[in-house]
């Protein structure tokens, strides 16, 4: 539906433009010094962004009563509160726990930390550029003792060329995501009209109706039972006289001691109300399927084990059946997505008239021209770098199949998790094709690529696109949102690299996730690895093994196995939210079996209660723990 000429400019205003520019750079703050406190780019909503849009939201809600008593008419409108909340969750998202968190302490580790016993400096310096690493290390000194301040010229100028190069470079990654959203919104956003659950909390939140829902009883029945269950907890963090109730994982792993059953391993058990809440939005049959397949990858190391084939290195090959899998949900979502990209492609080479893109962020044309200067310039980074070109291709042609699907499940279903830990191109190409393939040159790119590959968690492709479905709800403009999200990508990008830095010659240096790919990499160099031809079976067993589910879920209508459960249920944050994700199925179809449709709207506040009441207090206690410089309670992990 086109937007009428009064709707062009509604939202992205530049007051609000400007509002959220000036807050990233205090949220970009928050996550990087919020170590111990807490990490909210670990799941798909994030606490950080949900209490400054309430508190925002809370302050007009004000702002607006005092100027209607005085005559006036002041405050931010809906669609202004959503233009933050996208700026502010895509920034986080590249300030976050896996981009530039990982990635900053990573540009100088691998020359502080070289010695004479892991013998880095013979095995891989020489293929790292001066542009792309600082290497001297008495310039590295205070940077990780610390004590000492970053505002000096000739600390500003020893990072400049490496903040630019890599900020310029995970820039043009992420506007290749924009380009990519902006040629399957139409798509997924008006003619499939996804459900987009991740959404729901930040558009109720931010609605200016009677019933806003901040005036909603029973969303401030379970705001207050969240709540009081993470004060109770800090409190208890606090004084440990006082009970606690929940809080922390308990671990079935000691019930279960006798061979075959000791092969489940760690399998914990614990209700965090956020995740409860998160749950209650995802259809029934993949809230199921999460926590069913979580239990078959249990049962199948149990049944290997009685079987004797747990001694198989990496059986039962999780990780690349998971890899396999994503890969499924791409093809499938590009195959559901086809005509639509038919349309697109005559509008591209035709110049089709009938195919319209005057309500896109950009034309078609123009988007394909932007994904093509973007990936030109990965392209020409990399090859910089010292990696082949038909690497360089594949390599980030799996990465944006994954980003993809991941975005496409967000979008259709809502998964709170999906964070592929480790399964990333970086680790999976060598498996496919052996190192020695690969070469050395590779190998030492895909150890600083392991940045936006460790996991998956905090990815900013889905909040680009719900950003877009949010647009179509509310009336904002979608080329004016672009302008919004472009600025947030570059203010949260090199905000995020001045915090770190900041953070840094104060406290020290916080090595953080930096160690991995060097330690791996000097393994893939002292002893290189041919193709692991168990690991490949098993991606393109994961990947039948999804194609299948969804044909059975086409034609069988009661089919209660979802393929992008499958996929995400052997991931790590699994652990933690399966038995929530168990609960919150449990209730919802008691509820919608005896209540029906209308008892399950009516209970839509209580449960996006237990999302806020948790955030909020939650981030009370982060923010705190930052003040006083000590741990408080982590509600999130």
């Amino acid at each position: 539906m086109r937007k009428t000429s009064s709707q062009q400019n509604f939202g992205a205003t530049w007051r609000a433009i400007f509002i959220g520019t000036v807050l990233i750079i205090p949220n970009v703050y928050w996550i990087l010094d919020s170590a111990g406190q807490g990490f909210p780019t670990t799941v798909s909503l994030y606490f950080n962004v949900i209490f400054c849009v309430f508190v925002l939201t809370g302050a007009n809600l004000v702002l607006r009563w005092v100027s209607r008593t005085g005559g006036f008419a002041y405050g931010l409108r809906q669609g202004e509160l959503l233009t933050i909340y996208v700026m502010l969750a895509i920034a986080s998202s590249l300030a976050g726990h896996d981009v530039l968190r990982v990635l900053i302490p990573m540009i100088p580790y691998a020359f502080w930390y070289a010695t004479p016993e892991n013998d880095w400096a013979d095995l891989f310096h020489r293929y790292i550029p001066d542009w792309m690493a600082v290497k001297e290390r008495a310039f590295l000194t205070e940077y990780y003792r610390g004590e000492t301040t970053f505002y000096q010229w000739e600390v500003v100028e020893g990072w400049l060329t490496t903040t630019a190069v890599w900020g310029g470079f995970l820039c043009a990654m992420v506007f290749l995501m924009v380009c990519i959203n902006s040629l399957v919104r139409k798509q997924w956003t008006e003619h499939e009209k996804l459900s987009y659950p991740i959404i729901q909390l930040p558009l109720e939140l931010t609605g200016q109706s009677r019933s806003n829902l901040l005036t909603n009883k029973m969303m401030w029945l379970g705001f207050g039972i969240a709540g009081a269950i993470d004060i109770l907890n800090g409190l208890h963090h606090l004084y440990p006289t006082v009970p606690s109730l929940g809080g922390r994982l308990y671990d079935l792993r000691p019930f279960f001691t006798q061979k075959p059953w000791s092969a489940i391993g760690w399998t914990p058990i614990a209700v965090f109300p956020f995740a409860v809440g998160i749950a209650f939005f995802i259809p029934l049959d993949l809230s199921f399927s999460c926590w069913f397949f979580y239990l078959f990858w249990k049962a199948e190391r149990v049944l290997g084990d009685a079987l004797g084939v747990r001694g198989m290195p990496n059986f039962p090959f999780t990780d690349e059946q998971s890899f396999g899998a994503y890969l499924g949900l791409f093809v499938i979502a590009i195959i559901a997505t086809r005509k639509h990209l038919a349309q697109v492609g005559k509008k591209i080479f035709r110049n089709d008239r009938r195919v319209d893109d005057s309500d896109e962020p950009m034309s078609y044309r123009v988007t394909v021209l932007g994904l093509l200067v973007s990936l030109l310039f990965i392209v020409i980074f990399c090859k910089m770098a010292g990696m082949s070109v038909w690497v360089i291709l594949v390599f980030f042609g799996i990465y944006y199949a994954i980003s993809t699907a991941v975005t496409r499940m967000r979008a259709e279903l809502g998964s709170p998790v999906h964070d592929l830990h480790f399964i990333g191109p970086d680790e999976m190409m060598p498996r496919i094709f052996g190192t020695r393939l690969l070469g050395a040159q590779n190998l030492t790119m895909f150890a600083y690529l392991f940045f936006f590959n460790r996991a998956y968690r905090g990815h900013p492709m889905p909040h680009i696109l719900e950003g877009f479905k949010l647009a179509e709800r509310t009336g904002i403009s979608n080329k004016r949102l672009l302008i919004a999200m472009c600025v947030a990508i570059v203010i949260g990008t090199f905000a995020s690299f001045w915090a770190f830095y900041h953070i840094s010659y104060i406290e020290g240096a916080r090595d953080w996730f930096a160690g991995r790919p060097f330690n791996r990499l000097q393994s893939w160099l002292v002893a290189p690895k041919a193709p692991d031809v168990p690991a490949v079976i098993a991606m393109c067993l994961g990947f039948a093994i999804t194609c299948l589910l969804m044909t059975m879920r086409m034609q069988l209508f009661w089919w209660p196995f979802h393929p992008a459960g499958f996929a995400i249920s052997s991931s790590w944050s699994m652990n933690v939210f399966w038995f929530s994700i168990l609960v919150s199925s449990v209730l919802k179809w008691i509820i919608l079996r005896h209540g029906g449709v209308s008892a399950h709207r009516k209970l839509i506040p209580l449960f996006l209660g237990l999302i806020l009441g948790e955030f909020i207090v939650g981030s009370v206690w982060s923010l705190i723990g930052i003040t006083v410089e000590r741990p408080m309670y982590r509600f999130l992990f």
